[in-house]
């Protein structure tokens, strides 16, 4: 009788071993899970950099210049500029810019100002809508920056164009 206790004993720990090995692989699995949310959070998490520069020496004549909201625009803190065709100038992720433009349709239809710009980060898009006519031309409207991770930044500008 004490052989069939002990077999049976013996039988029920080698039972309950095999339910405890089971259990532990959905635990490795919950913690695998976790670390793929956090790395889904550090992607979100990346933003570009939009910073303020003072107004480019390289632009000598006819220029669209704008900040962040009309407040930044009268303290003269830029975050975007350029010489009215050829170049724009930016401060992203730290490195100041000099892109080129792609197309450029200053106030040509409806008021309505647009310009495109690429470099090898980023895509830019400036749109923008005229809202004072005086000798330099005042504009309202947003800025797009896209890199190719497909991280979007659009922000609000207020600015000018003139000669």
């Amino acid at each position: 009788m004490k052989y069939c206790i002990i077999f049976f004993s013996a039988f029920l720990l080698i039972g309950c071993k095999k339910d405890k090995e089971t259990v532990s692989p959905q635990k490795s699995g919950d913690s695998l899970t976790i670390v793929q949310d956090s790395i889904k959070n550090e992607s979100s998490a990346r933003k570009i950099s939009v910073e303020e520069f003072p107004f480019p020496t390289e632009i000598k004549e006819c220029s669209c210049y704008f900040a962040k909201n009309k407040s930044d625009f009268e303290n003269e803190k830029y975050i975007y500029a350029d010489d009215a065709g050829k170049t724009a100038y930016m401060k992203l992720d730290g490195k100041r810019l000099a892109m080129n433009l792609i197309s450029s349709s200053d106030m040509e239809a409806d008021e309505e100002l647009s310009k495109e710009i690429e470099s090898g980060e980023y895509k830019i898009s400036v749109k923008g809508k005229k809202i004072k006519n005086e000798e330099a031309l005042l504009f309202q409207g947003t800025l797009t920056i896209e890199k190719p991770d497909g991280t979007i930044v659009t922000m609000p500008i207020y600015g000018e164009c003139g000669c």
